[in-house]
């Protein structure tokens, strides 16, 4: 039988011994415990050996049961009130769907169980190779929502999570104080309908940089509003970060199993763990054929000398280089990195007696920033056109 002919509960099969060796593997493999700093406050060295050796690291319990069920929530009802069917301006029950004044549209459907990026040029062509598609069961809809994006705007919840005092502190330890936000968007993989991300490795844009390094792309969090299981995880090749840019199409080809690399691991984790991996590492995950969800809260960082003077994906900044390409200047940095200020400080507000982090650039004007009305507009409501993309 093609691998395109499976049906949800033949894939779920044929993967059983798969994710179950990898995920034994994965069990032995360490790079994971709980946030720990060392006696001047920063984060512990040991930490930041495995993720520089490894590429990755699962910090275990960093996100507390009520916030945990709050972004549950959260996630829970911006998903009803996408727009049904996509493109439409309503919601399922006839209400105005969310995000009609968004500058961006807030969802990016799919067909479930399918991988929307795989074999296509899409992102910069860093997918070359289509994940098995499974068949979903006859009683699925037709779509499904994949990503929810500008979540700062329609969720105060995943605004103040973007503050959390730990998440920027490491950070801050990876990519220095003046670390610079890139975008956000959250993973939805419902059970049985959850799509696939094909393999791949993150950023297109430093790859023949003379200055190369393993961290010049930055790296990534997802904050795990569920209990993750090797059936549904993110899967990693550990390591990978630091072999420059991967020929995956050939590697898949070459391995006797296909997309089922033999030596990557999946990140298995309990709701309110926060994973971190290096951008360059060769990453990806297979359709959600379990009965298991996973939500994963998704956003990351990069060096400020990545960012500042480079071309990039996006068409905002007013700055030109000699050759009229758009570069990301100090102004269009500040404007995306404004967000993070204002998250800091909503998050301050609900939860006033926590350790307040303070971050490098705005340590002279954090007035400027309080969330509020005036800030909601003037820094939320369209910082995905800011977002900053290499």
């Amino acid at each position: 039988m093609a691998l395109t002919e499976l049906s949800a509960d033949q894939h779920a099969e044929t993967m059983a011994n798969y994710v179950s060796e990898r995920g034994r593997a994965a069990a032995d493999f360490g790079s994971r415990g709980p946030v720990r700093y060392d006696a001047a406050g920063q984060l512990h060295p040991d930490i930041l050996d495995d993720f520089e050796t490894n590429g990755f690291y699962i910090f275990e319990g960093v996100v507390d049961v009520d916030e945990i069920e709050e972004l549950r929530d959260a996630v829970e009802d911006t998903i009803e009130r996408a727009p049904s069917p996509p493109h439409s301006d309503t919601d399922a029950q006839g209400r105005p769907a969310l995000g009609l004044d968004y500058p961006i549209s807030p969802y990016i459907f799919i067909k479930p169980l399918s991988d929307p990026w795989g074999g296509t040029k899409l992102l910069s062509g860093r997918h070359p190779v289509k994940m098995t598609e499974p068949s979903p069961d006859d009683d699925a809809p037709d779509h499904v929502v994949h990503l929810l994006l500008q979540m700062c705007t329609s969720m105060p919840a995943a605004l103040r999570l973007y503050g959390h005092p730990d998440l920027l502190a490491i950070a801050e330890a990876i990519n220095g104080p003046n670390f610079v936000p890139y975008n956000d968007s959250i993973f939805v993989k419902k059970p049985g309908m959850g799509g696939s991300v094909a393999w791949h490795q993150d950023g297109a844009t430093h790859w023949d940089s003379p200055d190369w390094y393993p961290g010049i792309h930055g790296f990534n969090f997802q904050v795990q509003l569920y209990p993750t299981t090797p059936a549904n995880a993110l899967w990693i090749v550990p390591g990978s970060h630091r072999k420059g840019r991967i020929d995956i199409k050939s590697r898949v080809a070459d391995n006797e199993d296909g997309e089922l690399l033999p030596d990557a691991i999946p990140l298995v984790a309990d709701a309110g763990d926060v994973t971190i991996v290096n951008r360059h590492m060769l990453h990806g995950s297979f359709a959600n054929t379990s009965p298991d969800p996973r939500v994963s809260i998704t956003f990351g960082f990069y060096p400020h000398s990545s960012v500042l003077g480079v071309s990039g994906g996006l068409n905002i900044t007013l700055d030109k280089n000699k050759s009229g390409e758009k570069i990301y200047d100090e102004e269009h940095i500040k404007r995306r990195s404004a967000v993070v200020q204002v998250a800091i400080d909503a998050r301050h507000q609900v939860r006033p007696d926590e350790r307040r982090y303070s971050y490098a650039p705005f340590v002279d004007c954090e007035d400027d920033y309080r969330y509020g009305p005036e800030t909601i507009e003037s820094v939320l409501s369209d910082y995905t056109l800011y977002d900053i993309a290499l």
